[in-house]
């Protein structure tokens, strides 16, 4: 077990401003060369593959770093190019083949919607919740995953946060309680007693039992894949700010603790934490980036009645923070590399994205630098 380092901040500082500046300008040229693109990841550093996509559930991070970059920034340039591939979105409002659609529109509807209120960014993010909501299977009381109406990922954690904004929004208690009963199947199907995740349950359509632990991007069904991990850690955290449940609050600890109880010295993980020592064990800077910025809200959250574990989730999330701020992980010092964060995993099995800059890593990177340097929640939260 690595603890985490005790970071001084105003040390760190410098290099968070000099990371969001590079991020900024990644993305800048990410705009130029490949206009009306989304990326997801990387091959030899480039946007552009010809892999396959497996889904298509990137697009809010790219706007969303628009978003971010413009709101700390306040230039005008950046703000028309998030409205601008925000826009390039809206038509997912009504997107039944994925689960994703929290991350498409938390990260770009949300934030434009609470600098604006305009309406019609509004009405965008209620029927956004409302088509997520539309995956919800009433016997096994779940949102199926983009696989099988049978599956449940870990992942939808940080999707369902849309169906509670949109119950919170309406006022509609039979929304909420269909998120709340999605939580309370995940926590029972995928949160294990030592707070590590599976990636997927299977259930029976026939009578909604829970039948089995899977997995298509961890190692095993009984694995730690770590990302997943860090999508439980940060979406249980997101949903207690809905709910006020302490049980969301307590997965999340658990989460937290069984990340920090496993992850090496300077607490990026390998992309499952079962992976034996040897040439597949290799680090998932997205998993890393993902817990920061799930650790930094999770101690805000815990601090009125824990301000102990509160400084442990601070520190570790500054710990992570310094361990990518650095040339391993930055791509600052690698030519011709566009993306952000190098060493990161998206499909380990299919061989998509490994090694590679992933989207989702690089905006939640930045998203958990914009946290840091605003001492608090971030813009687009």
């Amino acid at each position: 077990m690595a603890e985490p380092r005790e970071i001084d901040l105003g040390s760190l500082r410098p290099r968070l401003e000099r990371a969001f500046d590079f991020a900024a300008a990644q993305v800048r040229a990410a705009i130029a060369r490949y206009p009306d693109f989304f990326p997801i990841y990387t091959e030899k550093g480039c946007w552009q593959h010809g892999g396959e996509l497996w889904t298509d559930w990137c697009a809010g991070f790219h706007a969303g770093m628009m978003w971010l970059i413009a709101l700390r920034t306040g230039d005008p340039w950046w703000r028309e190019r998030a409205e601008h591939y925000s826009r390039l979105l809206e038509h997912r409002q009504h997107d039944r083949a994925v689960h994703d659609l929290g991350f498409l529109f938390l990260n770009t509807y949300l934030p434009w919607y609470r600098l604006t209120g305009d309406e019609s960014l509004h009405q965008v993010l209620i029927t956004a919740g409302r088509t997520l909501a539309m995956r919800f299977n009433p016997r096994g009381r779940y949102l199926c995953s983009f696989v099988a109406p049978e599956s449940l990922f870990i992942d939808i954690m940080m999707n369902v946060p849309l169906i509670f904004s949109a119950a919170r929004q309406t006022g509609d208690r039979a929304l909420y309680d269909l998120a709340v009963a999605h939580c309370r199947t995940t926590e029972r199907t995928l949160v294990r007693p030592d707070g590590s995740t599976a990636h997927e349950g299977i259930f029976d359509l026939t009578t909604g039992a829970f039948l089995r632990q899977s997995t298509h991007q961890g190692l095993r069904a009984d694995s730690t894949w770590t990302r997943g991990l860090a999508w439980s850690l940060y979406g249980f955290g997101t949903v207690f700010t809905y709910t006020s449940d302490p049980t969301d609050l307590d997965v999340a600890r658990r989460n937290a603790d069984c990340f920090l109880a496993r992850a090496p010295e300077g607490l990026v993980p390998p992309w499952d934490f079962d992976v034996p020592a040897g040439p597949d064990r290799i680090d998932d800077s997205s998993a890393a980036a993902i817990a920061a910025s799930g650790l930094w809200d999770l101690a805000g959250l815990v601090a009125p009645t824990d301000p102990m574990r509160a400084q442990r989730y601070r520190d570790a999330a500054l710990t992570i923070l310094d361990s990518l701020c650095s040339d391993r992980y930055l791509a600052w010092s690698t030519p011709g590399w566009e993306g952000v964060l190098k060493h990161g995993v998206y499909h380990f099995h299919k061989k998509l994205g490994v090694d590679e800059s992933v989207m989702w890593g690089d905006f939640f990177f930045l998203e958990a630098v914009d946290k840091v340097l605003r001492g608090g929640p971030s813009a687009v939260s």
